[in-house]
């Protein structure tokens, strides 16, 4: 079969001397991932639930591992390479601070006069900077250099901020894929690319990631006792709210309370309360399995059924995914932000999170430097001005975990 692939997808920014035969370029993307600072830092970053709070929840790292099982495979059916989708999976969260989605808020607003915080945006800066793999030969680091095909699937939201497309609705449109000082390296990612444009790895990327987090937050959930699958028990308007909160405004109860109906009628569904038997663990696992492949099957169809069975790779299709299939992954997202994300007990320590990134990031900055790591304190000598000293600084509070964070915080005596 002919490859998909052409020289353009397969060009590095900065061309690399010939390789040993035996792995194409995408093997060789994945494998610079996987071997990434970046990617095992996410051990001790927030999932749902804070790193190390418990043995069997997730953590960053193995839910990156669980959206490349699914991407893989899903990729896989519709022709695209499977090392792209699989790295652009692993790729996807490596930008997020400590404390989730807390820390990004915190740093966004510390980090204002620089252009902001957003997590894909940082995963890029990772990618094409601050790993260390690669310089150009005008000695700038050029991080892992991927190539282009890799790091198109690895930009979720491809624009700057503020630049997201019309009726991107509420959680998109605060969303941005890359950083002013970034823009050369991600222009030529996407040269002769239509504007906001995703290749469909990207696409296959973003949706496993919904699936994996909407079906394992729900796994997590019910283990660690927040609520059960008794959806009779479920405060649904609450959840409801939730929903149109934070996924889709445009969501009505009549399409969430559906949602659940047909959820509920999966003969994987459980029947009777779950305790902590080892029976009862093989039945959530049933349904989780269940659950990812309703969902990836859905996808799969809808996208043959639109756009042929492909090969379908980089620009030439979309990914498909049916309004039902959206909804029920959403509803599920919403169970879970509802009785874990958004709990009293949860919410107690997200002020004290925001002020501890923000004030680590001041100190750093009042240290001009002194205090930063050597790689990233280069990057702050090397600015021109504030704003570049900043986002150095702001580079190295992003890479920190949540079991470092505290400690840098204790060291600097905050």
């Amino acid at each position: 079969m002919k490859d998909p692939y052409g020289i353009e997808a397969r060009a590095r920014f900065v061309a690399e001397p010939p390789k040993r035969a035996g792995r194409t370029p995408f093997e060789r993307d994945r494998a610079r991932v996987v071997h990434s600072a970046a990617l095992r830092r996410l051990s001790a970053k927030t999932q749902v639930l804070g790193a190390g709070s418990d043995d069997f929840i997730r953590n960053r790292l193995t839910h990156s591992l669980e959206v490349a099982q699914v991407a893989r495979e899903l990729g896989a059916s519709l022709g695209c390479d499977p090392d792209i989708v699989d790295s652009a999976a692993l790729a996807h969260d490596l930008g997020h601070p400590p404390f989730g989605h807390n820390g990004e808020v915190a740093l966004d607003e510390v980090a204002a006069s620089c252009g902001g915080f957003e997590g894909n945006a940082q995963t890029l800066r990772l990618l094409s900077r601050l790993e260390a793999k690669t310089f150009a030969p005008d000695g700038r680091s050029v991080g892992l250099n991927l190539t282009r095909a890799t790091l198109a699937a690895c930009v979720k939201y491809p624009w700057s901020r503020g630049e997201a497309p019309d009726g991107a609705g509420k959680n998109w449109g605060e969303k941005f894929g890359v950083y002013a000082d970034d823009v050369e390296l991600f222009d030529w990612v996407r040269a002769d690319v239509e504007p906001r444009h995703r290749p469909i790895e990207a696409q296959v990327m973003d949706l496993s990631d919904d699936i994996a987090y909407s079906v394992h937050d729900i796994e997590d959930g019910v283990v660690g006792g927040w609520f059960t699958l008794d959806l009779a028990s479920l405060d649904e308007s609450s959840v409801n709210a939730v929903a149109r909160d934070w996924y889709d405004a445009g969501l009505d109860d009549e399409r969430l309370s559906s949602a659940l109906e047909r959820l509920e009628a999966m003969p994987e569904w459980p029947r009777k309360a779950l305790d902590p038997s080892r029976a009862s663990r093989a039945l959530l696992k049933s349904l989780t399995s269940a659950l990812i492949g309703r969902f990836a099957t859905a996808a799969q169809s809808a996208t043959v059924q639109r756009w042929g069975s492909g090969p379908l790779v980089r620009y030439m299709a979309d990914l498909e995914v049916p309004d039902a299939t959206r909804d029920e992954i959403t509803v599920l997202k919403a169970v879970a932000a509802h009785y874990v994300m958004r709990s009293d007990d949860r919410a107690v320590h997200l002020g004290s999170q925001r002020e501890l990134l923000q004030d680590l990031v001041k100190a750093l900055a009042a240290s001009e430097g002194r205090e930063l790591e050597p790689d990233i304190r280069a990057d702050h000598d090397a600015a021109t001005d504030d704003e570049g000293r900043l986002r150095a600084v702001v580079d190295q509070v992003a890479s920190l975990t949540d079991i470092s964070a505290p400690l840098w915080g204790k060291r600097l005596g905050l």
